[in-house]
């Protein structure tokens, strides 16, 4: 909890990049080589939140690995103002019990601006979830969704080989 608030209220928020990344590397379940983590980025649980090599997550993004795991693959770009949520609660449940699961994002995937996807959720690799869309059920690979919730509405090339490196100074 205490590593949580002092990163949330205090490193998350300061414009060295690599005192992000030492911060990052100490605290996270995992962190890739070469990832970027921007300015104002929280996480619920570090501990929980596995980032796979060359993440890129935009600033004011929230990752949230209390009771269950986020995993990413390799070259995720999560956009602005993203969610991922590992636990909510269920809503038929008399004493308001817990609701949760891992979230597991695969290789390539493009998350974009502030879209929230859902406890339990798994997202294909290469797919994309475009700006502001909820996701509450699995993303096929190389599909692009999109919406509230989040639907089908294309089909992305499977000839994908880049390898992200965004890295700005003071962010």
């Amino acid at each position: 909890m205490w590593l949580a608030f002092c990163y949330n209220h205090g490193v998350g928020s300061w414009p060295s990049r690599r005192l992000r990344r030492w911060y990052l590397r100490t605290w996270l379940g995992g962190f890739g080589g070469q990832s970027a983590v921007q300015i104002g980025c929280r996480f619920l649980n570090g501990r929980g939140v596995f980032l796979g090599p060359r993440n890129i997550i935009n600033f004011d993004c929230l990752l949230d690995g209390r009771k269950f795991h986020i995993r990413t693959g390799q070259d995720v770009s999560i956009g602005p103002k993203a969610t991922i949520l590992t636990l909510g609660h269920d809503p038929q449940s008399p004493d308001f019990a817990d609701r949760g699961g891992e979230v597991v994002i695969g290789d390539r995937v493009w998350i974009g601006y502030g879209a929230i996807i859902l406890p339990g959720i798994k997202i294909g690799d290469g797919a994309v979830v475009g700006a502001g869309s909820v996701v509450t059920r699995d993303v096929a690979p190389y599909s692009m969704v999109a919406g509230n919730p989040a639907k089908e509405i294309g089909v992305r090339t499977t000839a994908l080989n880049y390898r992200l490196a965004f890295d700005p100074f003071l962010s």
